[in-house]
């Protein structure tokens, strides 16, 4: 039973010590004066849904061999970049319109930008053109990768940020014996 409390009690202890992972707000900005990107580098921000980019490059030939018959060839090659739900990712900069660029990984131009809706929540959503003829796209790094709709949950991918409150109390007790004449 002993043993049992005590693992109990260490459980505990770890889950209270970690933070939740709650959406990034401009309620959080203010709150935490995020307003600089020296303040914006030192927070760790999380993807809330999974984001995967596919690119796919086609290469069609045609010619004639030397006996003259006609040969036609074609050849693709396909690249996924996943990007997990929870993935870790850091602030790169700040858009012209205050959006947020992301960086999951090094390398230049790869980066995702996130940008708050005039919702009632102020929540950063992933920013692609969702209305693109033949779905949305995007520029990372070099290449166009086109946004996968159907794995994954893009449209919904807001960014995340962990919180944790910490609550100090110092308790002081003592016992009065009394005063005897």
């Amino acid at each position: 039973m002993k043993t049992a409390i005590i693992f109990l009690s260490t459980i505990l202890l770890i889950l209270s010590s970690c933070g939740m992972k709650v959406p990034y707000t401009n309620s959080i900005r203010d709150e935490f004066a995020l307003d600089t990107e020296d303040k914006m580098a030192k927070v760790q921000f999380f993807t809330s849904a999974t984001i995967i980019l596919d690119q796919e490059i086609k290469a069609d030939n045609q010619g004639t061999t030397s006996n003259g018959t006609l040969v036609s060839s074609s050849s693709s090659q396909k690249e996924s970049i996943i990007i997990p739900a929870s993935t870790s990712c850091i602030f790169d900069h700040f858009g012209p319109k205050g959006e947020l660029f992301v960086r999951f990984e090094t390398g230049e131009g790869k980066v995702l930008k996130f940008y708050s809706k005039s919702d009632a929540s102020k929540r950063y959503y992933f920013d692609v053109d969702w209305g693109q003829q033949g779905g949305p796209k995007i520029k990372y790094g070099d290449s166009m990768y086109k946004i996968d709709l159907l794995r994954g949950n893009p449209r919904s991918a807001i960014l995340m940020v962990a919180r944790k409150k910490l609550q100090k109390i110092k308790r002081k007790e003592r016992v009065v014996r009394g005063l005897k004449v």
